[in-house]
């Protein structure tokens, strides 16, 4: 019977989307039943929010289910019928709740729940209100869909329809050409990626002969069947998959979407960065985690990519000007933390962090739409200031969302992020493991700088505008709430032993040893501790955080004129420079392949139009000159014709006269 609540999971979404696109969007609620604009509004929000929450219930009711099951019961497969019957290719449209799809589905579903509820302040002077509410169910289908489906195949759909409605979304004030080709720009990137996971999946068929988790996994844990496989096609198959988690996880060198995708409405921002598309990267990965765990030359390059990565976004972050664009670039960084640690084998640590990520950037994101809703529409940086006294809630539960990503004990963040810098120490990874130090301390400075230069020291709001600041309302304030508590006691749920030891804290591995069974691995594995021990690793995450906290505070709250002193030396200003401009990447793409592609389209748009059409153009011209000419030979005159009639049988006359005298 729980089974079947399964699809109920994903239907939910999907018949909100269908409610509100058909009857409101459409505008036939209003031609039929009539009514204000205020009360179809409550009825959008209310499908909207209303399904999300269904999901989210039905979803919590079976993780619970599966929590006090036996490790070895925790597997709940709802079968539906043959979708795909073609010879040796089966592939069954059925679903799958085991402990990890279930922590994505609880992710997806309460995350995109706050969400929705924050948007009915956020969007309720939109004139496409009903549309948006029916992308955002779009969305969250798609993405449930990506977690639930019991193999490649369903995967593979909602991936795509992920990235479809992020397209709608992103683009979603299509109207602003810049937003229009933002949307375009998120969907392009992420087909590149996604070639890369559809080859990796050919290649898992060709290889295990199905699609199939159960089987292809089972497969791939049997050392008899994998003694006939070659390593080289295991790590091939790694790194497609690796490819299509680049491309939708926004990784080097696929991650220039991502910041752009701050084009779309604010809570459509905290809803691909926080819980839903940029995970699915991970998800897919940890899922696949038999193949990785076999091929160190794939998990080298899953780490090593994962770790400049993250650095490399940091770098970025420490110096945008743009609210949003700070928390974009900080998605990119921490997401370079989950595929690091899966990278190394650390797989529960990996969605570990992905479930504290989801809290806290789920909260900064839609604390900066706060901000900038108060301000009707700034998200300039530098024309905020002390807006703490003006929008106190908004300022502290995104100051908890800060000191929770920047990693500060004993926040969420903390031990999510202390459990990777572990593994990847503890696997002997000791290059990587300074790299994402040192990210750790750019993520603490670069994340305490946009709270105090939008949250703390002198407003730099002109005075006539600071009357119409003002604290969102309650629909707003309320997911904030939740999301900073969440910030606060949600690391909890994995607590390392060691610490829970110390702590008091009883069954603290319990995150780890729940998540085990869909790893089809008997453990994580580890390496020797080499020359530091527990502790000391922790004081090391804790040491590089506050470096970096103390010095964004030094320079932005007690030394306000340093930093405008040290970019103005050489090399500081050099690196500014590339730092502001993002590294020029972007300029870099466009100038090697974004104009060549296009020249070489308007070169090929000239040889259609001048050779292919020309040729065309000039087959029918000479026709219709033809037809124009025998036209007029059709006078209407029978005179005329008669006469013809008349010279033509005597030039017969005459021609057959002639031939027989010649003959």
């Amino acid at each position: 019977m729980d089974t079947n609540l399964i699809f109920l999971i994903i239907l939910f979404p999907l018949l909100g989307a269908m409610v509100n696109g058909l009857l409101f969007t459409t505008g036939v609620w209003r031609s039929f039943i009539g009514g204000g604009r205020e009360d179809e509004k409550r009825l959008v929000s209310l499908v909207g929010s209303g399904v999300i929450l269904v999901s989210a219930v039905l979803s919590s009711y079976l993780f619970f289910k599966l929590l006090g099951n036996e490790p070895s019961n925790r597997e709940l497969i709802q079968h539906l019928f043959v979708w795909i019957p073609s010879g040796d290719l089966s592939v069954s449209f059925e679903f799958l709740f085991d402990p990890l799809s279930s922590v994505m589905a609880l992710v997806v579903t309460w995350i995109s729940f706050f969400i929705h509820v924050y948007s009915i302040g956020y969007m309720h002077e939109d004139r496409d209100y009903s549309k948006y509410f029916t992308y955002l169910n779009i969305f969250v289908f798609f993405m449930l869909l990506l977690v639930l489906g019991n193999n490649f195949a369903l995967m593979f759909v909602g991936w795509e329809g992920v990235g479809l409605a992020s397209y709608l979304l992103i683009g979603f004030w299509y109207e602003d050409t810049g937003k229009a080709y933002a949307g375009r720009k998120a969907f392009i990137v992420n087909r590149i990626g996604d070639l890369g996971f559809i080859l990796g999946i050919f290649l898992i068929f060709f290889i295990f002969g199905s699609l199939n988790y159960q089987e292809v996994f089972s497969r791939a844990a049997d050392p008899i069947f994998m003694s006939s496989v070659s390593g080289a096609v295991i790590t091939g198959i790694c790194l497609l998959l690796f490819v299509g988690a680049i491309g939708k996880s926004a990784q080097l060198p696929l991650y220039v979407w991502l910041p752009d995708a701050m084009a779309g409405p604010t809570p459509v921002s905290a809803l691909i960065h926080a819980a839903t598309m940029v995970t699915a990267g991970a998800y897919m990965m940890a899922r696949c985690s038999v193949f990785y765990s076999q091929s160190p030359t794939a998990q080298f390059v899953v780490v090593s990519i994962a770790a400049v990565t993250s650095l490399f976004a940091a770098t970025i972050a420490m110096s945008q000007t743009d609210i949003k664009k700070v928390l974009a670039y900080s998605t990119v960084s921490q997401i370079g933390y989950m595929f690091m640690a899966i990278g190394v084998g650390a797989y529960a640590a990996g969605i570990f962090h992905l479930v504290t990520h989801a809290f806290f950037k789920a909260l900064l994101f839609l604390g900066s739409g706060s901000v900038i809703h108060a301000l009707s529409g700034v998200q300039d940086i530098r024309g905020m200031g002390g807006l703490r006294k003006f929008i106190p809630l908004t300022s502290i539960t995104f100051l908890i969302g800060t000191l929770a990503i920047a990693g500060v004990p004993f926040l969420s963040g903390f031990f999510s992020k202390d459990e990777i810098l572990a593994s990847i120490y503890e696997n002997g990874y000791l290059i990587h493991w300074i790299i994402a130090l040192v990210t750790v301390i750019l993520t603490a400075f670069y994340m305490l700088r946009l709270y105090i230069l939008t949250f703390e020291g002198k407003t730099r709001i002109p005075l006539f505008d600071r009357s119409y600041i003002h604290e969102s309302p309650l629909t707003m304030t309320l997911p904030l709430i939740i999301l900073a508590v969440l910030s606060i006691f949600g690391g909890y749920i994995g607590v390392p032993q060691f610490m829970g030891e110390i702590l008091g804290i009883h069954n603290s591995s319990i995150f780890k040893e729940y998540l085990l069974p869909s790893l089809y691995l008997s453990q994580e594995h580890y390496g020797a501790h080499h020359l530091f021990g527990h502790w000391t690793l922790v004081g090391f995450s804790i040491f590089a955080a506050l470096i970096g906290i103390l010095a964004a505070f030094y320079m932005y709250y007690l030394n306000t004129s340093l930093p405008g002193m040290l970019t103005k030396k050489n090399i500081l200003n050099s690196l500014y420079k590339y730092s502001l401009g993002k590294w020029f990447v972007d300029e870099f793409y466009d100038a090697l392949i974004v104009k060549p592609f296009n020249k070489l389209s308007a070169d090929l748009s000239l040889f259609d139009s001048e050779i292919i059409d020309g040729a065309l153009d000039s087959i029918s011209i000479r026709v219709k000159s033809t037809g124009a000419f025998i036209q007029s030979l059709q006078s209407g005159m029978l005179r005329l014709y008669a006469t013809l009639m008349v010279i033509g049988a005597i030039a017969i006359v005459i021609f057959v006269v002639v031939i027989g005298m010649i003959r």
